[in-house]
């Protein structure tokens, strides 16, 4: 996948390349003369994802925006701080009705997204009691406290969750970088484990190979070089290297015609040199490390050329960096390198890579005393009940013992001693038993002491 980034003024809306119609400098190319079919004049290029959760809303709010005139007027005379500090929000009290209206409908079903990606996530877990409302406060693009109306401070909120969202863009991608390197690293070993010794040495023969053999591979020019721009001159666009230009190089590759080299048409620059190291058929060859390096590439260069720091490459700026020394005679560039003790791509992440395992040792034993421990808790509880069972037994059996009935499990007794049952209950005397007996018989004496009536 080609890790995609996005300049964060472009991601504030994407507003100088998709809003601003600045003329381009007037170069005289020969079309007939560069490779493949070149970008129609006006054709809309589509832009990439920027690789944010609320890309498409974004799209979508620049679209409604572009079709206001009076904003678009706006923004072509504002300049970078005016759209990050807020200024440009106070704009959309004076855009058209049409599309304040259609700019409240996108904030509403925005909304109803988010709250459906809540709720389906919450329901994952069986939770209850969602408070829809609460949850939103996460969402920093948008106004939650106002769910049915797209105001100037949502806009001031996109602009500024874009930009600072695309601003740690980078940061996040080496991290998630990182942790792949590492996890790699991780289970190539956990596997050699499962091995036996003879195995384990064909596989490791196997692994030193693929390093060797991913490292054997063409010259790689310094980005942004005059090298490696004539490499693309020639090879990309088809053009003669003894009739290099800069400012020609520069409209070819302003693909959109903004005016700006952004990130996405750099990293397009090194694809030539990419391709030196990293081919797809080639098991030695990692494709997430060659976007790894494309990023490092970019990241170079925009060091180099942008001297304001705002993550564009002006016709200006890129005339001024190929006047520099370094441009016609820069220091040899290396790609990503293996380091020999912990087998990931340099920069060296072995400190890194024993912190990583060290913790996964760690929480595996604190896994493990929290389950002996609940374990143990377990086999007291059950000696505790059979205790108690114990218990029960033994005073149902001295129960017995004494005469006493034994109890029911709420505690009632399972039969009534004589002399208490309850009136309903109590036996109904035989018919005849008021006749007096026959001569001859003499009654029981215990069942006459029974038939006397006690008050």
């Amino acid at each position: 996948m080609k890790w995609l980034s996005v300049l964060p003024q472009q991601c504030i809306l994407l507003m100088t390349c998709l809003l601003m119609a600045l003329e381009a400098v007037p170069i005289d190319i020969d079309k007939t003369k560069v490779k493949g079919e070149g970008h129609v004049e006006g054709e809309k290029v589509e832009n990439p994802d920027t690789g944010l959760y609320y890309d498409e809303y974004l799209r979508q709010v620049i679209d409604v925006l572009e079709t206001d005139k009076h904003f678009r007027e706006k923004l072509q005379t504002a300049d970078i701080e005016e759209i990050k500090s807020g200024k440009l929000s106070r704009e959309l009290d004076l855009v058209s009705h049409h599309v304040r209206t259609r700019l409240d409908e996108l904030k509403r079903q925005e909304v109803a997204r988010l709250r459906m990606l809540i709720k389906a996530k919450m329901d994952s877990v069986q939770d209850t009691g969602l408070d829809h409302q609460a949850l939103l406060k996460q969402f920093e693009h948008l106004n939650h406290q106002n769910p049915d109306t797209f105001e100037p401070k949502d806009l001031d909120m996109l602009i500024k969750a874009a930009t600072s969202d695309l601003e740690n863009y980078d940061k996040t991608r080496h991290e998630e970088f990182k942790k792949y390197e590492m996890m790699k690293e991780h289970e190539r070993r956990e596997y050699l484990k499962t091995l036996d010794e003879e195995k384990r040495q064909r596989e490791e023969s196997k692994f030193e190979e693929m390093k060797k053999k991913h490292g054997d591979h063409p010259k790689v020019h310094h980005p942004g070089s005059k090298d490696q721009l004539k490499e693309v001159w020639e090879e990309a666009d088809g053009l003669d290297p003894n009739e290099f230009d800069p400012k020609t190089f520069f409209k070819l590759h302003d693909v959109n015609n903004d005016g700006f080299l952004d990130e996405q048409e750099l990293e397009a620059l090194f694809t030539k040199e990419l391709e030196k190291v990293y081919d797809p058929k080639n098991e030695e060859d990692d494709m997430v490390e060659m976007e790894e390096e494309r990023l490092r590439m970019r990241e170079h260069v925009m060091n180099e050329v942008d001297i304001n720091k705002d993550r564009l490459v002006t016709l200006e700026e890129f005339l001024r960096a190929t006047e520099k020394k370094e441009f016609l005679e820069p220091d040899s560039w290396e790609v990503m390198r293996v380091c020999s003790k912990c087998n990931i791509s340099l920069p060296c992440f072995f400190p890194v890579l024993f912190w990583y395992v060290y913790e996964l040792r760690k929480k595996a034993e604190d896994l493990q005393k929290q389950k002996e421990e609940l374990q143990r808790q377990h086999d007291q509880l059950q000696a505790q009940k059979q205790e108690l069972q114990q218990v029960v037994k033994q005073m149902e059996q001295k129960k017995l013992q004494q005469g006493n009935p034994p109890a029911g499990p709420a505690g009632e007794l399972k039969f009534q001693p004589p002399g208490e049952q309850k009136v309903g209950d109590a036996p109904k005397p035989p018919v005849g038993g008021d006749q007096p007996l026959p001569p001859g018989h003499i009654q029981d004496p215990a069942a006459a002491k029974t038939d006397q009536v006690h008050p």
